[in-house]
């Protein structure tokens, strides 16, 4: 089985590479790496030119993250696609091993696993741990989601439902989510294990501001899928993260 994975950048010098590392250092071999750049002027690109050999890449700007994200999609020939971030990267080298055994193991349309998040400049500082659980549909209602940078679909979930909606801004990704796996009933399963290392960023202040947007998005999302989410289903959906502040894996 392919798996290719995606990763969407724009002036990402300072981190990519060890993105890249992480990607090309996987111990399983049947992956395609696929770069989408925004068209970026601080060196990016050269960094990208420098494993031309090992992965794919244009360079091209874009309407948005959700429209590089659907570019990188349309352009893989894997039967699973994976999303990485370009200040993220693996935790080690058996991630997509563990992806391949689960889409192997039992039949599924989808699979996902858990998230450590660190400090941007120490990322030996875990500041907040995503553990999640064993896929139940009815978590939606409960303000659930799986976490989209440890999220792997089937290419063909993409080519019968649809890509990213690029009107969103902040939650396409939650809407894409969404509308596979609540509103298509398609089938997924939790990987007990961290299959992804993020860095978190930003001031309070902009993490309200992104919170509210969020929020706008996300009700979005259940009303173009003409779904009915419970009264409390999006103000649970932040409050359940929480806990993930006092975890550590």
């Amino acid at each position: 089985m392919k798996i290719s994975i995606v990763t969407v950048c724009y002036n990402a010098v300072k981190t990519i590479e060890q993105t890249i590392q992480s990607v090309l250092t996987q111990s399983y071999p049947h992956v395609e790496y696929i770069v989408v750049d925004g068209g970026s002027r601080d060196g990016t690109v050269a960094i990208l030119e420098k494993y031309k050999d090992r992965l794919r890449y244009i360079s091209e700007k874009d309407e948005g993250i959700y429209d590089a994200m659907n570019k990188g999609v349309r352009m893989a020939q894997g039967e699973v696609v994976g999303i990485i971030g370009a200040d993220d990267f693996y935790p080690d080298s058996e991630v997509l091993t563990r992806v391949a055994e689960a889409f192997s193991r039992n039949p599924t349309d989808s699979a996902y696993g858990d998230v450590k998040f660190v400090d941007p400049e120490d990322t030996t500082r875990v500041v907040r741990f995503w553990k999640d659980k064993t896929y139940n549909r009815e978590n939606w209602l409960k303000g659930w989601m799986p976490p989209h940078i440890a999220f792997y679909l089937k290419k063909s979930a993409y080519e019968k439902y649809g890509l990213y909606k690029t009107g969103f801004t902040c939650a396409g990704d939650y809407e894409l989510m969404l509308r596979m796996l609540y509103k298509n009933n398609l089938s997924s399963q939790h990987i007990p294990a961290t299959l992804m290392t993020m860095r978190v960023g930003g001031t309070s202040s902009a993490s309200l501001r992104h919170r509210y947007i969020a929020n706008r998005e996300d009700r979005k999302a259940w009303k173009i899928n003409d779904l009915q989410p419970r009264w409390y289903t999006l103000w649970m959906k932040p409050l359940g993260k929480i806990g993930q502040l006092f975890a550590r894996g």
